[in-house]
């Protein structure tokens, strides 16, 4: 079984910090950039007991699904989203095509 390193937490919540309003990332695409592709999971788990001043509203999955664990639920994630101008679908999901976010290169090693 694989595991993450113990500074893998922080440099997740350095990614989320970094995502600007009205964009999204995904679970994998964070996990990727912290150092751990492999990660996916674990990141989902550090968003339901990391701070809640981090934009956990703007991580999604690979779909643009929303979490059923955010608080409120799939409705909770969804009212949060629509806060910052993002559409969500009836299926719950955000358009993942159009709002992912890609750091510019240059930026990406001061995210961690």
């Amino acid at each position: 079984m694989q595991r993450v390193d113990a500074n893998f937490k922080q440099r997740v919540y350095g990614i989320v910090a970094a995502i600007p309003k009205g964009r999204v990332m995904t679970y994998g695409q964070v996990a990727a950039m912290a150092g751990a592709s492999w990660a996916a999971w674990e990141v989902g788990q550090i968003a339901h007991t990391g701070p809640s001043d981090l934009p956990w509203q703007r991580v999604v999955n690979k779909q643009g699904g929303l979490a059923r664990g955010y608080p409120g639920g799939f409705e909770g994630h969804k009212k949060a989203l629509l806060a910052e101008g993002i559409t969500v679908d009836d299926d719950f999901r955000v358009n993942i095509e159009e709002l992912l976010w890609q750091p510019p290169h240059k930026d990406q090693s001061s995210l961690l």
